[in-house]
C-alpha cells in the first residue's frame, strides 16, 4: 500500500470513530524511523483504545501489518508502528504533557479536516 494512501486510512479510521485533533506531520528527512505522524486524542481509555484497535483492524483489512503497537492495554496512550505511518492516540492531558507536534515543529504539519465537532 503506498504511504500515502496508509495515511487516509488511518485518518479516516480515525474519524469513523470520533478521533479528536487528528494532525499528520510529514517527518521525512527528519528521522529514519518513519515518513508521516498522525497525533490523535481520544476522549477516555476507552476511546483511545476503540480509536487505535480501528485504525489496527482497518490497516489489516488492507492487508498491512503492523510491525507493533504500544499502550493498548492502558488506554492513556497508544503507539501503532505501520512501518512508514506512526499513529499516537492519546487521551488529551497525556497529548499535552508529551507536545509531539512541538517535539516535530518545523515539519510540515497539516490538520484533517473532519466534521465531527466535540463542541
Amino acid at each position: 500500500m503506498q504511504t500515502e494512501a496508509l495515511v487516509q486510512l488511518a485518518v479516516a479510521a480515525l474519524e469513523d470513530l470520533k478521533g479528536q485533533d487528528i494532525t499528520t506531520i510529514d517527518v521525512q528527512g527528519k528521522t529514519s524511523v518513519t515518513d508521516y505522524m498522525i497525533i490523535a486524542s481520544g476522549s477516555s481509555s476507552r476511546h483511545v483504545k476503540s480509536l487505535a484497535e480501528n485504525v489496527l483492524e482497518k490497516a489489516k483489512e488492507q492487508g498491512v501489518r503492523p510491525l507493533g503497537s504500544e499502550g493498548l492495554d492502558g488506554g492513556e496512550w497508544a503507539l501503532l508502528d505501520l512501518g512508514d505511518v506512526v499513529v499516537h492516540v492519546m487521551q488529551v492531558p497525556t497529548r499535552q504533557f508529551y507536545d509531539l507536534e512541538r517535539l516535530w515543529q518545523g515539519a510540515e504539519q497539516s490538520r484533517a479536516q473532519h466534521a465531527h465537532d466535540p463542541e
